[in-house]
């Protein structure tokens, strides 16, 4: 996945900023912002609140992640899915934040929707992929509320789908 980790514009020309110093170590870099499915924009900001909209599991305008879950992919695949939906939310969240990651408060909800066989029930462990990064990435500022519900599709037949809510300074 190629890119360089966001530079913080506050902290010298060569500084890396915290968040972006912890995608590194994740071995993960923030892919472009895709472009909207629909009649919307990436983020819509109110004061200190910053509300992300809905990404799907793609790379570069790709969907990597097409199918249900429990019929197409395994609970570890979707969980991947919905690790690439977060690096797509924290893509337009560095977009927003004129690309210093650091801004940011709290993450206060993920909403995670996963395309998956009716009766599927480990839903927020799918989630869980997105979850986790946020926590990695922000440590105790990442933890936030969640909803997580199976749906029976999504934009592209894409397996997950996860939007969020920040507060930013």
């Amino acid at each position: 996945m190629p890119s360089t980790p966001p530079r913080s514009p506050g902290h010298g020309p060569d500084a890396v900023t915290p968040a972006a110093a912890r995608l590194a170590e994740l071995g993960l870099t923030l892919p472009p912002v895709p472009p909207p499915r629909g009649a919307f924009q990436p983020f819509s900001r109110a004061g200190a609140m910053l509300y992300l909209a809905g990404q799907v599991c793609e790379w570069n305008g790709e969907l990597r992640y097409i199918g249900a879950v429990g019929e197409v992919h395994d609970l570890a695949t979707a969980q991947r899915a919905a690790e690439l939906c977060a690096l797509n939310l924290l893509a337009s969240l560095h977009l927003a934040l004129d690309g210093d990651l650091d801004r940011v408060v709290r993450c206060h909800r993920l909403g995670g929707f996963v395309h998956c066989t009716p009766g599927y029930t480990q839903v927020p462990q799918v989630v869980n992929g997105a979850s986790d990064l946020m926590f990695a990435v922000f440590g105790e500022r990442g933890r936030h509320a969640r909803t997580s519900v199976g749906v029976a599709s999504l934009p592209g037949g894409a397996a997950v789908e996860v939007d969020g809510i920040f507060e930013i300074r």
